[in-house]
């Protein structure tokens, strides 16, 4: 397996590319997610970390499709980010029709939209995450006007094809980002 550069290289690639707060901190949410599914599959943590960390990276630079995430997928290349990271980028956009065929490539879709809505949950509750229960993210999933940004069907399909359960999925999620609740301003 091709070594991967460091996480504080990562982080810079990270902030050179993304200057917005709330992008940064979506890309801490969905590493911090990635890394407790790694611990749970018995995968590497690191490299599943990065995926989190990189995969919208290039997003303020290039948010139309296809510019992302192919363009972001080819500097990863360029500075010797390995294959199953990129595949796994890239995967995570369904318009790409890259196959996720891989665990960190159906984890990596499974929780990117998610994050986005555990955190749109915890914003608006007084507790933030250290009260934030599974029955009011599904609460919430029903209410179509809040966090009209994230789809809904992309959390029910990345749940499936990860292979959890619904509820279980959102648990994982919320456990992962009360570890850096801090980091996330929540």
């Amino acid at each position: 397996m091709i070594s991967l550069p460091s996480r504080e290289t990562a982080e810079q690639l990270l902030f050179e590319y993304t200057t917005g707060e709330s992008l940064r901190k979506h890309a801490f949410a969905v590493e911090a997610a990635m890394r407790a599914y790694a611990r749970i599959l018995g995968e590497d943590e690191e490299r599943w970390g990065m995926a989190g960390l990189l995969h919208d990276f290039d997003y303020e630079r290039h948010p139309r499709f296809p510019d992302h995430p192919t363009i972001g997928s080819s500097v990863l290349a360029e500075q010797g980010y390995p294959e199953d990271i990129r595949h796994a980028i890239l995967g995570h956009v369904p318009a790409m029709n890259v196959p996720r065929n891989t665990a960190m490539a159906r984890a990596l879709f499974a929780c990117d939209e998610l994050c986005g809505l555990v955190v749109a949950c915890a914003i608006v509750r007084p507790g933030k995450l250290s009260d934030l229960e599974v029955g009011s993210v599904r609460k919430k999933m029903k209410d179509k006007a809040f966090a009209r940004g994230v789809n809904r069907e992309e959390i029910v399909n990345g749940a499936k094809e990860l292979g959890v359960d619904l509820d279980e999925h959102v648990r994982v999620v919320i456990d992962s980002l009360r570890g850096i609740s801090q980091r996330l301003g929540l």
